[in-house]
């Protein structure tokens, strides 16, 4: 019995079974790269869902982790700590100013937190009577009850019925149905400003704008949710920042602990002060340990302009993808892509094929790829990659054709 073959075993036996695991089991990485426990190296083009942005075991990331371990790890949110707000105020910078943060454990939390938020500021300015949230078809904001109520992709709804009221939903991209159903009783529009889990869908151009004024005009809020478009990943520090808008709450986490578990809620300082003492409250949101690695994660993407290396490597892979046969179309921006396949490819088996010849992507919708590689992966590293595509669809379409 391998030693993959052990754990599958003590997976199966001890850990809910919610997860469709692929055959394989990471033990260590070092920038763009894997090993396994057969000693198999990968490139990782998926930066476990695009978490870790710097690659993996990042020095600086880890020398900040190990010396706040040994220094101190956790302490209550009943009291300051000395990390937290320089790393407050440093992403409040990065969004633009004026406003304050709310620390959780991960994206769904963060939007947990701007759900509330949303609820508290609509009941205190419009009444008990506004507090319903729309969001879009296709979006995906996490798996919490409030989160997965807010995600519109109704068939991860069926099983968890009854879900919490308040949420509705319209195409994403549509700015006539969002206009048609901001009435009285909604307190905020949550979008992403790229869909991720959607399939990497990049809005019209115009929309982003189109519903900031919107939300102007029927005094509703702008949540905008970047968990995974968030830090750099799509050529700007967030995604929103492409159309130039300014949104009311921002919601983030994936990149911003590089692997360790972080995520934050931004709001404008006029809407947080919506939350009052007792309002909302996460016993390790922005606790030392995940604070210090977040801080070291910012300070590393400042000093090499990480969203500008994501914009000039993105439009590299892009280049060397939309060469391949068998590629369809390449969608997304920056370092955030999806791959549609020629009609006859299946993306899960390309995906599980990559895996073999030492790729990790995956399949975000049935008929395109997603790619996701740490910001800081080089052209030769891309062009490994690509080579590997290409070389499995070429061997799927010859096995197809036999």
């Amino acid at each position: 019995m391998t030693h993959l073959d052990e754990l599958r075993a003590l997976d199966e036996q001890y850990v809910m079974q919610t997860y469709k695991r692929l055959p394989v089991a990471f033990v260590k990485g070092d920038g763009v790269q894997l090993w396994d426990t057969e000693g198999r190296r990968y490139l990782d083009f998926l930066s476990g869902i695009a978490v870790v942005s710097l690659g993996h075991s990042h020095p600086a990331v880890a020398r900040s982790i190990s010396e706040q371990a040994s220094m101190l790890c956790h302490v209550s949110n009943l009291y300051y700590n000395d990390i937290q707000p320089r790393l407050a105020a440093k992403i409040d910078s990065l969004i633009g100013g004026g406003g304050r943060l709310f620390f959780s454990n991960s994206g769904a939390e963060a939007v947990e937190c701007a759900v509330k938020l949303a609820r508290r500021y609509g009941q205190s300015h419009g009444g008990p009577k506004r507090y319903e949230i729309v969001s879009a078809y296709g979006s995906f904001h996490g798996r919490t009850l409030a989160a997965l109520a807010a995600t519109g992709q109704p068939t991860k709804h069926e099983a968890f019925q009854p879900l919490p009221s308040g949420f509705r939903y319209v195409e994403y991209g549509d700015i006539d149905a969002l206009t048609a159903v901001l009435d009285q009783k909604v307190a905020a529009v949550l979008i992403e400003s790229i869909q991720g889990e959607g399939g990497v869908i990049v809005p019209p151009r115009g929309y982003l704008e189109a519903v900031r004024t919107l939300c102007d005009e029927r005094e509703v809020l702008l949540i905008i949710d970047e968990v995974q478009t968030g830090l750099g990943r799509t050529g700007e520090w967030f995604g929103f920042q492409e159309s130039g808008i300014r949104p009311d709450i921002v919601t983030l986490a994936k990149a911003l602990g590089n692997g360790m578990p972080i995520g934050a809620c931004w709001a404008r300082a006029e809407v947080a002060d919506a939350f009052q003492s007792g309002d909302h409250g996460s016993t390790f949101g922005g606790q030392p340990l995940a604070a210090s690695a977040a801080e070291a994660v910012l300070t590393t993407m400042e000093e090499l302009n990480i969203p500008e290396r994501a914009k000039m490597t993105g439009a590299y892979l892009v280049g060397l993808l939309e060469a391949l046969p068998g590629v369809a179309s390449v969608r997304g921006r920056g370092l955030l892509l999806a791959v549609e396949l020629e009609p006859g490819l299946d993306a899960a088996l390309v995906a599980t094929n990559c895996l073999e010849n030492g790729l990790v992507v995956n399949a975000v919708t049935k008929s395109a790829l997603r790619l996701a590689p740490p910001l800081l992966v080089s052209d030769a590293e891309c062009d490994q990659a690509v080579a590997i595509i290409g070389k499995t669809m070429a061997s799927l379409s010859a096995g197809s054709e036999q």
